[in-house]
């Protein structure tokens, strides 16, 4: 049996790439996530919170956003290191278009800790229970 081989150092030019790349999701830049997408990077990309793209951008209110990278097959139910997920996070912000978003896309209402439809009524936001 052989010894596994150690794992190279991840290059800092590609730490650096996934910086701004998540800082993009975070500030709404569709154009530049879309040219970042189409040039080959991952839709489901993960920093080291467990985040995806769209768990920024839904938490950050970018309803473009997340219909792009909705449409780019982002999983829509990921939960970060802390069991959010991006309806929750949506809910919890109360952004309305990207809950109608990512509801359309199937997200679950029950997943994550807590749960969009928990957030939702301890908040007591209806109009977005309706939703889920």
């Amino acid at each position: 049996m052989s010894t596994p081989e150690p794992r190279p150092e991840i290059d800092d030019d590609i730490i650096e790439l996934a910086g701004l790349v998540f800082d993009a999701a975070r500030a709404g830049d569709t154009d530049g996530i879309r040219s970042y997408l189409d040039a080959g990077v991952p839709v489901n990309l993960t920093n080291g919170s467990g985040d995806t793209l769209v768990m920024l951008a839904s938490y950050h209110g970018h309803a473009d956003l997340t219909a792009l990278l909705v449409e780019r097959g982002a999983r829509v139910d990921t939960q970060n290191d802390r069991g959010q997920t991006p309806l929750a996070g949506a809910v919890f912000k109360g952004y309305t278009e990207v809950v109608k978003i990512l509801a359309a896309a199937g997200a679950d209402p029950d997943a994550g800790t807590p749960s969009a439809r928990a957030t939702a009524e301890y908040f007591s936001r209806q109009e977005l229970l309706e939703l889920l």
